[in-house]
């Protein structure tokens, strides 16, 4: 059994000696510009009297040396902050760092009503948090116990993932309370993002886990502002979740709990004849729920560059293929980087915080730097025959 860091002084310790290395490895950032503003939000009226409501929090950092015409907007998933993108709980640079050292200007969000962005209880309704029993079974130890059969291939967490380790705390620290309104938490999100790339200009979206859908969604609103969407094991399977069974409808307009632009229109989610594949694409793989006849496309999104990342051990495993698939069917080519088949193993669902995070945010700029050198991607896979992305 691994020891467990108990003592203050030794946690202590612990950082501390992570704090010394990366001071001697890593040159200094330079910043031209940063700082802090909101987005969207609007006034209403409450016992209290007037209060503003549904902003969005965002820092931004812009390196003195720009390499790069457009800025990456990092959006958090459930029960996260943007805590998620500036380091990692064992103290290493987080991806919004690694892309600035790369000349990326970053902006880093809070989603609305969480975090750095105000919540009101009597106007934004309840709030759920993920247990650390939860966050230890899915995100920091899968393999312990595994749920999935990818589960136990997870090895790139920084520590036990357990209670009591450090790393474990510091993450289970950053743990937020998050709304139970998925419709309202989509088109807040998609609201406000769109706010702030009217106030940026055009840029690339990342997104990760629950944010997924925001990325399809600020492109279906506004295709002219998202330069690419990078989406990080995106909030899914389409329209149903695997498990339990009979599987619960989450996603009723494919991807989305928010309706999307469909092309012959759609105006009820009925409308897109979602039905259950009869059998699985292979043995480690969910079924998929597919859209029925007549076939419906996306067309304010069939232009804009979109890249989803899978990790090898993480349940997202079982079922990206289909998010993946169900873009394809509606006219939205897209490439599927699935990082073990590109030799970048272990990795489950909080892999921008992982051992091996610099590797990952190392092929996504790959991808990007190809994107933007006007070649969109290379090659121009379709994903419904299960190719993924090879560096």
């Amino acid at each position: 059994m691994k020891a467990r860091w108990r003592s203050g002084a030794l946690v202590g310790a612990f950082y501390l000696a992570n704090l010394m290395q990366l001071a001697k490895a890593e040159e200094p950032l330079e910043i031209a510009r940063q700082g802090a503003f909101f987005v969207g939000g609007a006034y209403r009226h409450t016992a209290a009297g007037t209060v503003m409501d549904g902003q969005m929090y965002v820092q931004f950092q812009i390196p003195r040396h720009k390499h790069h015409p457009y800025p990456i907007v990092m959006i958090h998933g459930q029960a996260q902050g943007g805590v998620n993108f500036l380091s990692t709980p064992d103290g290493r640079e987080g991806w919004a760092d690694l892309f600035l050292r790369r000349g990326y200007a970053v902006y880093v969000v809070d989603q609305p009503l969480r975090g750095r962005s105000a919540y009101h209880a009597d106007l934004d309704g309840p709030l759920t948090p993920f247990s650390a029993e939860v966050v230890e079974r899915a995100f920091t130890d899968p393999q312990a116990k595994p749920a999935w059969p990818q589960a136990s291939r997870h090895d790139q967490w920084p520590g036990t993932g357990k209670p009591g380790d450090p790393a474990f705390d510091q993450f289970y620290a950053s743990e937020l309370d998050s709304s139970l309104e998925d419709r309202r938490m989509d088109e807040l999100n998609r609201d406000d993002d769109v706010a702030l790339l009217e106030r940026i200009g055009p840029a690339v979206v990342l997104t990760h886990s629950r944010s997924g859908p925001f990325g399809w969604l600020v492109a279906d609103a506004r295709p002219d502002l998202v330069k690419a969407v990078v989406a990080v094991e995106p909030w899914g399977p389409p329209f149903r979740d695997a498990r339990p069974v009979p599987p619960a409808l989450k996603r009723p307009w494919g991807l989305t709990v928010a309706p999307m632009t469909f092309d012959p229109p759609a105006a009820d989610p009925a409308d897109l004849a979602a039905h259950e594949e009869s059998e699985a694409q292979g043995p480690d793989k969910d079924k998929c729920w597919v859209m029925g006849a007549p076939r419906r496309t996306l067309p304010h999104l069939a232009s804009t560059p979109i890249l989803i990342v899978t990790g090898e051990a993480s349940h997202h495993a079982l079922y990206d293929h289909c998010t993946s698939q169900f873009l394809t069917a509606a006219g939205v080519t897209n490439d599927w980087m699935r990082l073990g088949d590109i030799g970048i193993h272990g990795n489950a669902h909080m892999m921008m915080l992982e051992r091996n995070n610099a590797q990952i945010a190392a092929a996504i700029a790959r991808w990007l730097g190809r994107v933007e050198a006007g070649g969109r991607r290379r090659p121009r896979w379709q994903a419904t025959v299960g190719v993924a992305l090879s560096d």
